[in-house]
């Protein structure tokens, strides 16, 4: 059946042009100021928050940051409704920071490659809303014929359904209006699809390495370029030349969340292995959430920057800043230095934190968990 809809949608997407690849880096060295923002599962107003007390746009959401780099960590779509207002803001800001001398990083993390390839479990309905318009109806309409001779065409094993008034209206709750658009848009050949496959995976900024998920043992000394490359191939359709399937590959920079969640003791030998293969001092990843701030992992060489907000608790629109070399969180405005070379100096860090929390959520319970009692003065 999802095959079925892909070759409809696809039909449909006909009047879009082929997806182009950009020729991508991958690297750059002698950045002086970096901006990290994970996981925004379609919250703009989040977004656009972190990037004013970012210093990055101005009242008109302009680039307003001259040469930084931003890296948004992927994961853009899903469970919030405004996506599409993310990365319109994206691609308008690209252009823009490069003619200032910036550059802004939009990488692939897994939810983009679920939309891409239809995978609508986790999408907001606001999403769907956000395509619709006033000739949606009609839209709709042209769609569900094409459904129901694409289906009599190819009856499924288990029959044809009755195509009757019960079965439409089903049909519709599931296509809610803005649906076909918002397919049509996230195809390889749409507008957001085919922009997001122009993007990198993984790549390096001066001694640090940046992706959506981590990389598991089978992927610790995979070239950048080469892994982009697949991953490019893979969201938009086609068969990856060197890692096949990479796009699902659990082990993958889409997927891997042992760097996350593995025991450090477990954990430590693959990560040497990426910092020296990928010639890098840390990694910084989002993809999951752990607690609610940036956290340091295995003495400072992993900063986790997806942030986990349970209900209850107000976002602290937590994110990441390099000015000169030094790494900085942004926990509720404030800044934070990052100074986790020890487990002393990390719990001494998670500490600032829960202090700006009020000592209670989170990232208290994990010092009041993991983090001797203070000692006193």
């Amino acid at each position: 059946m999802k095959a079925l809809i892909r070759l409809i949608a696809a039909s449909l997407a006909l009047l879009f042009a082929a997806p182009v690849f950009a020729q991508t880096r991958a690297e750059w060295d002698g950045v002086s100021r970096i901006v990290v923002i994970a996981d925004l599962e379609g919250d703009y107003e989040k977004f656009t928050d972190m990037l004013r007390t970012a210093n990055l746009i101005d009242a008109q959401n302009n680039w307003a940051g001259g040469q930084t780099h931003l890296v948004q960590l992927g994961d853009v779509p899903d469970r919030g409704p405004n996506s599409r207002m993310i990365m319109d803001l994206l691609m308008r800001l690209e252009p823009q920071a490069q003619r200032a001398g910036g550059y802004v990083h939009a990488l692939i993390g897994n939810h983009e490659a679920m939309n891409i390839e239809g995978d609508l479990r986790y999408t907001h309905p606001g999403e769907y809303a956000a395509f619709a318009t006033s000739r949606s109806e009609r839209t709709r309409n042209r769609y569900y014929d094409q459904y129901v001779r694409a289906l009599r065409r190819n009856p499924p094993a288990t029959g044809l359904p009755t195509f009757d008034a019960a079965y439409r209206m089903q049909w519709n709750q599931e296509h809610p209006l803005g649906w076909v658009e918002h397919r049509l848009a996230w195809s390889p050949t749409g507008q957001y699809g085919r922009w997001i496959a122009g993007h990198d995976a993984v790549i390096r900024i001066n001694d640090t390495l940046f992706l959506h998920a981590g990389l598991g043992p089978n992927f610790a000394e995979a070239p950048r370029v080469t892994m982009n490359d697949d991953v490019r191939l893979g969201v938009s359709g086609q068969e990856s030349r060197t890692y096949p399937d990479i796009v699902h590959d659990q082990q993958g920079p889409l997927w891997y969340r042992g760097l996350s969640l593995n025991g450090e003791a477990s954990e430590t030998a693959n990560l040497e292995h990426i910092l020296q293969a990928q010639h890098v001092a840390r990694v910084i990843i989002g993809h999951t959430k752990v607690t609610s701030t940036v956290l340091p992992r295995f003495n400072g060489r992993v900063l986790i920057a997806d942030i986990a907000v349970p209900r209850g608790h107000s976002d602290p629109h937590a994110f990441l800043i390099m000015e000169n070399g030094e790494w900085t969180t942004i926990h509720r405005g404030q800044r934070v230095p990052v100074n986790a070379s020890t487990p002393e100096a990390t719990c001494a860090y998670l500490r600032q934190i829960a202090a700006l929390d009020n000592g209670s959520g989170p990232v208290a319970e994990l010092v009041g968990t993991q983090c001797a009692p203070a000692a006193a003065n």
